[in-house]
């Protein structure tokens, strides 16, 4: 748990280190159990949970990241009792009216990824207008994952290629890393230089399994919807320490040893 002290500086004075991620995913964990800590409705901790999304958004611009990918819904999640699910769609739906028109404002570009099949009529048509609205924004981009699963993101990559294959258009030969790779979600923007997940639990729990392939992990035991720009910057800091030799190596870091 982050110490007063050390929150009342940064809500003061914000020293950037030289080395900010341009790109920020986060598995936003943890409303349910914040929600029975502070012995309200589940649907109280979702809530709180946006609050907190809103939060963090605004503080990565602040920063300087460039683009921010949420983890908002799981393919998996449509498996929680049918009420918590009607109720995350209703927030979700609240959430695009009344944050969609002031994101637009302030410049940034909001995009969804994974399946859309399974959503109302209703609630696709307001994730289409709110990508509509926003695509030729370039300020900031801010992504929210909803019925999204990493094995499911590769697999229809997978399929497209497939297509491509019986068409004629290419050989199985010619599928690599890099023929793959423009199919997956997010193959227009930089890969995440930074993965935050909250709640204290160590997983990335099948987010952006290519994307993810060489970002940092920072784990915190803070809730999601107790999770604010001081506790972000904590997360940028250790960052900033990180040697990212993606898979080589630091050869003037060998010779200071």
């Amino acid at each position: 748990m982050m110490s007063e002290n050390f929150k009342k500086a940064v809500e003061t004075t914000f020293v950037l280190p030289q080395k900010i991620p341009e790109h920020i995913a986060v598995v936003m964990d943890g409303n349910g159990r914040w929600a029975k800590k502070n012995n309200v409705s589940t649907a109280a901790g979702h809530k709180a949970g946006a609050e907190a999304m809103r939060g963090i958004s605004k503080a990565c611009r602040e920063f300087g990241v460039k683009h921010l990918t949420l983890f908002a819904f799981s393919s998996e999640n449509w498996q929680r009792p049918a009420l918590e699910v009607r109720a995350l769609m209703t927030l979700f739906s609240s959430y695009l009216d009344s944050e969609v028109r002031s994101l637009h404002e302030q410049g940034v570009r909001i995009r969804f990824i994974g399946r859309r099949d399974r959503f109302s009529k209703g609630l696709l048509k307001k994730i289409q207008a709110a990508e509509l609205l926003t695509q030729d924004n370039v300020g900031f981009h801010l992504t929210l994952a909803v019925d999204y699963g990493g094995l499911w993101d590769i697999s229809q990559a997978a399929q497209q290629l497939a297509q491509q294959v019986l068409q004629g258009r290419m050989k199985v030969d010619d599928i690599d890393e890099q023929s793959l790779s423009p199919f997956i979600a997010l193959a227009d923007l930089p890969a995440p230089d930074l993965m935050i997940r909250t709640s204290g639990e160590h997983r990335i729990s099948n987010f952006l399994l290519w994307q993810l392939a060489y970002a940092e992990f920072y784990f915190t035991d803070t809730l999601w919807p107790d999770f604010d720009k001081a506790g972000l910057y904590k997360a940028l800091i250790e960052f900033a320490g990180r040697d990212r030799r993606y898979g080589g190596r630091n050869v003037e870091g060998d010779k200071a040893l």
